[in-house]
């Protein structure tokens, strides 16, 4: 299996977590079920399967669900038991930007509350093909101005998969709008970025054989969905290419085994550049969307665990 590129490795701003011996057996299992429908997951009737796989995630203990709207943009709030107050998370959830809800992402945005000690909130941002971009972008922004208006200071951004895209939209606009409520923001947690709508990482060919569930066409066809004819390399639908000076302090997880991996690299190789504080933690033998599997994977619980650790010294700074 091809590993990470040699001159990544040893960059300071790089981890490379080995692959134990139990997460290996666990990985062999878990691809003998969803190998065979890889690439399978097309359009929205693709929604329901989607959020039934994300609602197998194993529920935190001591969180607690409620509906709200924030900013005018539905969603679900993640309390764990002794919250701080004035704190919160903002998770955006995956799907590709088609697929995916607060509701089914609920309990992976608990652990992320959980391990962090404050309260999250899932927002249901608006889907495409029915608002295709920068609808997605817009509620999000929203959203964050809500929970200001609400008097959280400080508060963290998370996100995975395409929620990760739109977590990192976030800072980036936040980073180059001082009067936007950026001064509540504390930092941000990725996994596994969607960062290039152009689809042109690497990646894409080292990783195919090795990804069980994403092909090249399968996700050109999504973010066709999602883009509606705009520019797929414009960096406010593609934060690969903006700029990101003054970036919020970042940190970026990914499975060595997914295309997706050179989404992570370079984007968190940009900002280091910029003189920001980002750091790139990659799994051996993980695919996309491992920290799911927490309570199963030793990796899952590492990469849980590490975010909350971050999470809770960004908060107390």
């Amino acid at each position: 299996m091809t590993t990470l590129l040699e001159n990544h490795v040893t960059a300071t701003w790089s981890v490379l977590h080995p692959f134990s011996t139990e997460d290996q057996a666990a990985m062999l299992a878990m691809r003998v079920i969803v190998e065979p429908n890889k690439g399978k997951l097309q359009g929205t009737a693709a929604r329901a399967p989607f959020d039934a796989i994300m609602e197998r995630v194993a529920a935190p203990a001591d969180v607690v669900y409620e509906a709200d709207h924030v900013g005018g943009v539905p969603g679900w709030w993640c309390r764990p038991a002794n919250a701080r107050p004035g704190q919160a998370v903002i998770h955006l959830h995956g799907g590709w930007f088609n697929w995916g809800s607060a509701n089914a992402f609920r309990h992976l945005a608990g652990h992320i509350a959980a391990r962090a000690g404050v309260a999250a909130f899932v927002p249901d941002y608006r889907l495409a093909p029915e608002h295709p971009f920068p609808a997605a972008s817009e509620d999000v922004r929203a959203c964050y101005i809500g929970l200001v208006g609400r008097g959280f200071s400080k508060i963290a951004v998370t996100g995975d998969s395409a929620g990760g895209n739109l977590a990192l939209g976030l800072l980036v606009h936040l980073a180059a709008n001082m009067d936007a409520g950026s001064k509540a923001l504390v930092g941000g947690v990725v996994l596994s970025p969607v960062t290039d709508l152009t689809l042109s990482g690497e990646s894409w060919s080292t990783r195919a054989a090795a990804d069980p569930y994403f092909t090249g066409p399968q996700a050109t066809d999504l973010v066709r969905a999602y883009l509606d004819g705009h520019d797929s390399a414009d960096p406010l639908a593609s934060p690969l290419y903006a700029d990101l000076k003054g970036l919020a302090p970042i940190r970026v997880h990914v499975g060595n085994d997914e295309v997706l991996l050179d989404d992570s690299v370079r984007f968190v190789e940009r900002a280091v550049a910029a003189a920001a504080d980002a750091r790139l933690d990659v799994r051996e033998g993980m695919v996309h969307g491992f920290p799911g599997s927490v309570g199963r994977l030793t990796a899952s619980d590492q990469a849980l665990q590490l975010t909350g650790e971050f999470l809770i010294d960004r908060f107390a700074e």
